[in-house]
């Protein structure tokens, strides 16, 4: 499995973790609340609804017909199949969620794990932000030496263009050092609707253990 389609799949698990949904509907969560799957296709899409369904994690429903539509789907109307999530997938979203190697730190893959803390335990949040912080000190190390040996070799837009790059590292590194501090002093408890604002500077919530699960809960 290649790394981009691994992050398919943990994505497409968290969602359905939430909720079941259509493939329409699955897809426009990627692209709204995962920014980082805009480039993904339907075609990169169903394989891996299929995949995540032979390997026993995803079940398909076919979703009822709406009250006021007709009795029987008109030609050539395919019904909706509605993924859900199975104990099974459940169990193994939160193998993946546990992880806390390189794979969690890098770009594309830190983005996703982020928007999945709200389901991560703190302790786990903490070692994730931690590694990517420490891969990030060491890509503004790397750039600052570079920067340092061929500062004399570049024209002025080249060299304002490799600042603009250290600049962005450096406000991250910030970023992640604010969000470890938060984590570990338990500054993680404020109102649901105010998850994930800037505004608050709080964290996500663990998950409560006796939550309902909303993969019980009937399609949207």
């Amino acid at each position: 499995m290649s790394r981009r389609s691994g992050i398919l799949e943990f994505a497409v698990l968290g969602l359905l973790r939430e909720s079941p949904m259509h493939g329409y509907e699955l897809r426009k969560r990627l692209n709204s609340s995962l920014g980082v799957f805009r480039a993904f296709s339907y075609g990169s899409l169903y394989p891996c609804l299929k995949t995540l369904v032979a390997q026993g994690w995803l079940t398909e429903e076919t979703a009822p017909a709406p009250q006021d539509g007709p009795a029987v789907p008109l030609a050539g109307r395919r019904a909706k199949i509605v993924y859900r999530l199975t104990a099974e997938g459940k169990e193994h979203f939160e193998e993946l969620l546990a992880q806390t190697g390189p794979e969690a730190w890098e770009d594309e893959h830190f983005g996703v794990r982020f928007a999945f803390f709200g389901q991560t335990s703190r302790d786990v949040r903490v070692r994730v932000l931690e590694g990517r912080r420490s891969r990030l000190e060491e890509r503004l190390d790397k750039m600052r030496t570079s920067l340092a040996r061929t500062r004399e070799r570049l024209d002025d837009y080249t060299l304002e263009l490799q600042r603009h790059g250290m600049e962005s590292v450096e406000r991250e590194v910030r970023w992640l050092t604010e969000l470890i501090e938060s984590e570990r002093a338990g500054r993680d408890e404020r109102p649901s609707g105010n998850a994930g604002s800037a505004e608050t500077g709080g964290l996500p919530r663990d998950r409560d253990s006796t939550r309902p699960d909303p993969s019980d809960d009937t399609a949207n």
